[in-house]
C-alpha cells in the first residue's frame, strides 16, 4: 500500500501521524515551501460545537494520539450585538493560533510526523493517483472536490484580518454578531498573548451583501474595537481571503480517493470553525486505510454537525440587529451559563432541529 497525502495541513498532518501509529508511512506533497506558510491568524475550538465531547484537545490526545498545546484555555467569552452584550464565564473551550508561527498547530503536528513531506510540488491530483494505490485529498478548500463533481458549495464568504499590539486578556475572546459592521456575518478578537491579538471580519457573500465592500466595513471595524475598548492597536501583519467556498462532499471517498479537512467540508457555516473536525477527518481516514474502521460510517457525525451549522447560517441570514439583540439578551447570565456548560445536549443539533421549519417556512415564502 502506497499512499500519498496531497497537503500538509491539519487533516493532511494528522493523518499521517495516525498511518505511522499503525506502520504505514505515508509521502506528503505540499505546495508551499514549508508546513504553516500562510498568514498567521487565532482560531478557538468551542466546545459548544464539538457535542457530545466535551474536552477537544484531551478527545485528541486520548482517543487518538494527536498531540496538541493551545496557546490558552478560554475561560471568557464576550458577545457583542448591535444594542445588548453577553458574557460567558468558564471553561468554554482553547484559543490556538495558525500559519508562520513557531507554535502554530500546523507546526505541532509536524513534530509529531516522519513522514517525508515533499515541498513546492507541483504534483497534481492525477499523477499522484497513477503513481499511489491511494490519494488522501488535504488540498484545504474544495477546489478538487469540485472539480471531481464530489462537492455541494451552500455558500462563499470574504474574510479580512490583521494582527494587533495592544493589552490583552489572554483567556478571553470577544465576538460581535452586529450587521452595521458585518452584515450577516461576525467579527472576532482572539488573543495570541498577553500583547498580541487576531481580530478578523466575515461576511457570506450573498445576494443581500451584493453592494458591500469589505474593506468599507473593515474601517468601521477597526474603529470600533478602539474606540471601544480604549487602545490604539496598531497593526503588524493583514490578510484578505475572497469568495472561499463553504460547502461538503457528496461523498468522502470516492474509489481509493479520501477527501479530507476543509476538502470535505469540516469549515462549519455558522461561525467558521472548523479545526476539530478538521483533524478528526485525517485521523478517520487513516484508520480506514489501516482497516480499523469505515471512513463513510466515521465521518456520519460531522456531516450531521455540517447540516445542522447550515441551519443555524440560513437561521441567521433571516435575523435583523433586533433579532440578535433578542439572542444575546437571553444568553446574558443564568442561560446563557447553562447553554455553553451542558453536558446532557448538543445545543447545536437541538438549535438545528428547532429551527429547521423556520426555514422551510422562509424558503415557502421567497
Amino acid at each position: 500500500m502506497d499512499i500519498a497525502i496531497m497537503g500538509a495541513g491539519l487533516s493532511g498532518l494528522a493523518c499521517a501521524i495516525t498511518l505511522e501509529k499503525n506502520g504505514i508511512t505515508p509521502k506528503i506533497f505540499e505546495k508551499r515551501s514549508k508546513v504553516g506558510d500562510r498568514f498567521i491568524n487565532g482560531e478557538v475550538f468551542l466546545d459548544i460545537f464539538s457535542r457530545p465531547v466535551h474536552d477537544c484537545i484531551a478527545d485528541l490526545a486520548d482517543a487518538h494520539g494527536i498531540f496538541l498545546k493551545p496557546t490558552a484555555t478560554i475561560q471568557k467569552m464576550k458577545l457583542i450585538s448591535k444594542n445588548e452584550q453577553a458574557t460567558i464565564k468558564g471553561h468554554l473551550g482553547f484559543i490556538s493560533i495558525r500559519g508562520r508561527e513557531q507554535d502554530s498547530l500546523e507546526s505541532q503536528l509536524a513534530q509529531q510526523s516522519k513522514a517525508t513531506i515533499h515541498y513546492n510540488s507541483k504534483k497534481t491530483y492525477e499523477q499522484l493517483l497513477s503513481e499511489y494505490t491511494h490519494v488522501v485529498m488535504a488540498t484545504g478548500d474544495g477546489d478538487y472536490a469540485k472539480k471531481t463533481n464530489n462537492f455541494r458549495e451552500d455558500l462563499s464568504v470574504s474574510i479580512k484580518g490583521a494582527t494587533i499590539e495592544g493589552t490583552f486578556d489572554p483567556i478571553s475572546v470577544m465576538a460581535w454578531i452586529d450587521y452595521d459592521l458585518a452584515p450577516y456575518g461576525y467579527c472576532f478578537l482572539i488573543p495570541f498573548s498577553e500583547t498580541e491579538a487576531n481580530i478578523s471580519l466575515a461576511i457570506p457573500n450573498i445576494p443581500k451583501n451584493v453592494d458591500v465592500k469589505i474593506s468599507q466595513l473593515w474601517e468601521l471595524f477597526y474603529a470600533k474595537i478602539r474606540s471601544q475598548l480604549k487602545q490604539e492597536f496598531p497593526i503588524t501583519d493583514e490578510f484578505q481571503i475572497s469568495q472561499y467556498p463553504i460547502g461538503i462532499c457528496l461523498s468522502p471517498r470516492i474509489g481509493n480517493t479520501f477527501y479530507v479537512g476543509n476538502c470535505f467540508g469540516t469549515l462549519m457555516p455558522f461561525m467558521g470553525f472548523g479545526q476539530y473536525a478538521s483533524i478528526l477527518s485525517g485521523v478517520f481516514a487513516a484508520y480506514d486505510l489501516c482497516g480499523l474502521g469505515k471512513y463513510e460510517e466515521l465521518m456520519k457525525p460531522i456531516r450531521q454537525s455540517y447540516d445542522d451549522s447550515l441551519i443555524l447560517r440560513r437561521t441567521m441570514e433571516q435575523l435583523s440587529n433586533d433579532g440578535l439583540d433578542r439572542a444575546i439578551r437571553a444568553l446574558q447570565g443564568y442561560w446563557g451559563e447553562k447553554l455553553f456548560q451542558t453536558k446532557t445536549i448538543n445545543p447545536l443539533k437541538v438549535a438545528s432541529y428547532l429551527l429547521r421549519p423556520y426555514i422551510k417556512l422562509q424558503k415557502w415564502r421567497t
